[in-house]
């Protein structure tokens, strides 16, 4: 797989936050593959960025967390979720 400098995997490949997702509802991969219809393997392959989904299965998806797909879905690495909610000098809450 071909990296940048920084370690990033270049050309296309999509990230997701589906591990978050699936932890933060208690969602396994096996119940999420049952939802929209895939392989329970689909969704690791999705998670490690082996996969891009298709259109269609990124909209089951996104429907299935009643989420947006630029909030599950985006082209460039998610900033963390701690660098979201704490400030990376103090660690105070935003």
């Amino acid at each position: 797989m071909d990296k940048d400098p920084k370690g990033n995997r270049r050309g296309g490949n999509l990230h997701n936050r589906l591990p978050v997702l699936r932890a933060e509802r208690g969602v396994s991969r096996s119940d999420l593959a049952k939802a929209v219809g895939v392989n329970t393997q689909t969704i690791g392959f999705l998670e490690r960025g082996d996969y891009g989904p298709s259109l269609e299965l990124a909209l089951r998806i996104c429907a299935y967390f009643e989420l947006p797909v630029e909030a599950v879905f985006s082209l460039t690495p998610f900033t963390p979720m701690s660098a979201q909610l704490y400030s990376p000098k103090t660690g105070e809450p935003r």
